[in-house]
């Protein structure tokens, strides 16, 4: 953050002077760079009772223009000054009122705006400091961007209702005195020697699967076992591996306190939906598609696929949308192809897609960045050996790179296009 910096009563007033100017307004937009001002402007917005629309500082004129229409608000706060002081106030504002609207990607249409209540931050973090033991004395560093839930719940508002110290960086890397590390696989993939993580108590990886070549990196040099986790915008987290339990690559912890969780359907893995305090209210101005994300008694349709392992942590397979692929009579979960072929050391990175196929319905194809050149036939056979022979790829494309948005997430619509 440029070398800014606020602690104790002088963080405390900058915040309660945002609470002091924006008191009694309905709803905020704030640019969410990767700045203090910005920290200090959601924050204070927040302590006010005010919802905070955040709005993602590298969108196009157009998508700005759109959520800004959507959502309203009464205010673009973009002028934060850091000297300025007040004080913060003293009753707190109803739990069940929104805190934020983060909008979702559009992958599936326009942006949605997810009304996330106060509660659902409060019960989040709080249960993310029992699974991870998250205190005071942590100090966190991350290079997330501000305007989602990651960076923005977990990694700024996180900290500040613990107490513990934040360390925001424009480039991912160990900060002074660093315990916890929150980053997405992208940023953990590009650490050039792991073993400077060495000191800290705990790493966490979201967002994406963790590759498990990148997991055993880690735990090999670093001595960490990552620590995985599974949320969306609309539900927070759902589940996390403990500080104090067992991590093992691709499974994403068990559901925290307060959260359920559960898998639909008799099959080897079926649809995730989730029931909670932490779930969103609804999509900003768009009843209909709050009902047909919500059902009545409150569970949430996340549109991805799990499984629950015996010892009760989750794995998730991947989005019904794109990684449930029908083949030949059989359902096939993309992202356990994808472990597969991550496992073989010439591959970088891979993503499975199912391709309509006259025969098959949905042939397996596979998108792959490799190290050093390789054959389509190799990996194929690799795959073969390590699943069963109808979950091989029928086709192999190399690329140079995946598209991934901002959060590091494979966009694979377009590797369909």
């Amino acid at each position: 953050m440029s070398g800014a910096a606020l602690a104790g009563d002088d963080l405390a007033g900058a915040v309660g002077a945002v609470a002091e100017r924006v008191r009694g307004l309905r709803r905020i937009a704030v640019v969410a760079t990767p700045t203090l001002e910005t920290v200090v402007a959601i924050a204070g917005a927040v302590e006010a009772g005010v919802t905070v629309v955040t709005v993602n500082p590298q969108a196009g004129a157009a998508e700005r223009a759109y959520v800004l229409a959507d959502s309203e608000p009464d205010l673009l706060l973009d002028d934060v000054d850091l000297t300025a002081r007040g004080a913060l106030p003293t009753e707190p504002a109803d739990d069940d009122a929104p805190a934020l609207v983060i909008y979702t990607s559009g992958t599936t249409g326009p942006p949605k705006g997810a009304v996330i209540p106060r509660r659902a931050v409060t019960s989040n973090i709080d249960a993310l400091a029992d699974a991870w033991a998250w205190s005071p004395a942590d100090v966190l560093g991350h290079a997330l961007p501000l305007f989602h839930v990651h960076g923005l719940v977990l990694g700024t508002l996180g900290p500040l209702r613990i107490g513990s110290a934040l360390h925001h960086a424009a480039r991912f890397a160990p900060v002074p005195g660093g315990t916890l590390y929150f980053a997405v696989p992208t940023m953990w993939s590009r650490v050039p020697e792991p073993e400077a993580f060495a000191s800290a108590r705990l790493l966490v990886s979201g967002s994406a699967a963790l590759p498990v070549p990148l997991f055993d990196r880690f735990a090999a040099l670093a001595g960490h076992r990552v620590a995985e986790r599974y949320g969306l915008t609309e539900t927070l987290i759902n589940t996390a591996a403990r500080a104090d339990g067992d991590r093992r690559p691709g499974l994403v912890g068990a559901p925290l306190g307060g959260v359920e969780v559960r898998v639909t359907g008799d099959e080897e893995f079926g649809p995730v939906e989730v029931r909670g305090p932490n779930v969103f209210t609804g999509y900003l101005g768009n009843p209909a598609a709050t009902a047909a994300a919500l059902t009545s008694d409150g569970w949430f349709s996340t549109g991805d696929l799990g499984v629950f392992e015996p010892d009760g942590q989750l794995r998730i397979v991947g989005r019904q949308s794109t990684d449930l692929i029908k083949s030949g009579g059989y359902k096939i979960g993309a992202g356990e192809i994808e472990n597969a072929l991550l496992a073989h050391p010439s591959v970088a990175e891979a993503a499975v897609v199912g391709v309509p196929d006259d025969d098959l319905g949905q042939r397996v194809v596979a998108v792959v960045v490799t190290h050093e050149p390789i054959d389509a036939t190799t990996l194929i056979d690799h795959v073969a050996t390590a699943l069963a022979p109808h979950k091989r790829p029928r086709e192999i494309r190399f690329a140079t790179e995946l598209p991934r948005n901002q959060m590091g997430k494979v966009q694979k619509k377009k590797l369909l296009t």
